[in-house]
């Protein structure tokens, strides 16, 4: 690839600019023979032109790798490459130069405004600490063996340090938009009031519902389940014990949300604790649901957990979290209040932290050098589009942070 620097506009000198300049003299002037008018005459334009000087700096040179800088900070190809590695589905359809450019310069731009945030953060002394990032790192290991993990960043061409650096930026940025935004939204109950006005009819509750959550254990070995104990059955025997000793723990009166994150087999769920959301009542009627199912559900009260339900191909149990009649919701209702303030504080969230990250970009100096490669190539950049990485394994996604996002 050619240095992307060499393919920049090409711009005038700053002494070019000023002797291109028109010159405008007062009609009233007079041209005199004495050596001192004439003096007086040049030296304001030596002084132009030596302030003019003054202020030409020699323009900044980076390695043809780095593809961003911000505030002076690089942002080098090996980094975007990874960013956009970690976005791509390597089942899905070979992308075309075009995509591939978009979804890098998109990657670009993730960085430039998580470097930005990450600065501001710095400079309020938010920035997180080791203990912090040791915890987030060990959280996000721990559903894995030591040479999945491994093999894992091998395949994102991450390191270790690579992962708790990308690690410290995210805690780092999150600390800050905390305080910067957060904290500054607020609800009052008229807002609650006239948001629950003007959507009545998503409050009317038009049949029972059921909010379900379950923990699944499969007798089989699956690559693809995921658990924060690693823990997976892998034939009958094992996935009957499993499912004994949950009910054990269950009747001794531990969690069943912690119980699911940590051994539940359903990689859909486990992670939310084994929440199925609001099921209505004519799901549980279709041909599809096993009546076995249906039957647990409707003699478990609010609050219960069922058995062991052993089906055809696995071993589920239940909890019924809440039981919902039909008809209109009150405005006092619980979950009512709770999912309008939620909603409207997404909403302000929303609004605050694009306001504040489009401040902090216009006091930000920011240069994207493959976008300039881009435009003045009319977007024919075949090396652009390859990656420098080694080419990844044939596994589940690696554990990679990606790119915060800010928008």
């Amino acid at each position: 690839m050619h240095n992307v620097h060499s393919l920049g506009p090409r711009k005038e000198s700053c002494l070019s600019n000023l002797l291109n300049a028109p010159l405008r003299p007062s009609s009233k002037m007079r041209r005199t023979s004495g050596d001192k008018r004439h003096a007086a005459a040049v030296w304001p334009l030596a002084a132009l032109l030596v302030s003019g000087l003054a202020g030409c700096k020699p323009q900044e040179t980076h390695a043809p790798d780095v593809w961003a800088v911000v505030n002076g900070t690089e942002i080098k190809r090996d980094e975007v490459e990874k960013y956009y590695r970690s976005r791509i589905n390597p089942e899905a359809q070979e992308a075309s130069p075009e995509e591939v450019l978009s979804g890098k310069l998109g990657v670009i731009e993730q960085l430039v405004n998580n470097e930005i945030l990450l600065e501001r953060a710095k400079k309020l002394n938010l920035e997180a600490s080791d203990g912090e990032v040791e915890d987030k790192f060990t959280e996000l290991k721990s559903p894995y063996t030591e040479e999945e993990f491994r093999k894992k960043l091998r395949d994102g061409g991450m390191t270790v340090d690579d992962l708790k650096r990308d690690m410290r930026r995210q805690l780092s940025i999150q600390k800050l938009l905390n305080r910067e935004v957060a904290a500054k939204v607020t609800i009052t109950d008229q807002d609650v009031t006239d948001f629950y006005n003007a959507n009545r009819s998503q409050f009317n509750v038009t049949e029972p519902q059921f909010r379900i959550s379950k923990i699944e254990i499969t007798p089989r070995k699956d690559q693809m389940v995921r658990n924060r104990k690693n823990d997976d059955a892998t034939n009958e025997a094992e996935a009957e014990r499993k499912a004994k000793m949950l009910e054990d723990k269950l009747n001794s009166g531990a969690d069943f949300a912690q119980l699911a994150v940590d051994y539940s087999e359903d990689p859909n769920t486990a992670a939310t604790g084994g929440d199925l959301g609001y099921i209505p009542e004519s799901s549980l009627n279709s041909p599809q649901t096993d009546p076995i199912l249906k039957k647990v559900v409707h003699d478990l009260k609010p609050g219960q957990v069922s058995p062991p339900i052993v089906l055809r191909d696995k071993i589920i149990i239940l909890k019924l979290v809440a039981r919902e009649a039909s008809g209109q919701r009150d405005v006092n209702d619980a979950q009512v209040l709770q999912m309008i303030r939620d909603t409207l504080r997404n909403r302000k969230e929303q609004l605050l932290r694009n306001a504040y990250l489009a401040v902090a970009r216009d006091e930000a100096h920011v240069t994207n050098y493959l976008a300039q490669q881009v435009i003045e190539t009319a977007g024919k950049l075949p090396e652009a589009t390859k990656s420098t990485l080694p080419p990844p394994s044939t596994s589940p996604s690696a554990p990679t942070s990606k790119p915060t996002t800010t928008q």
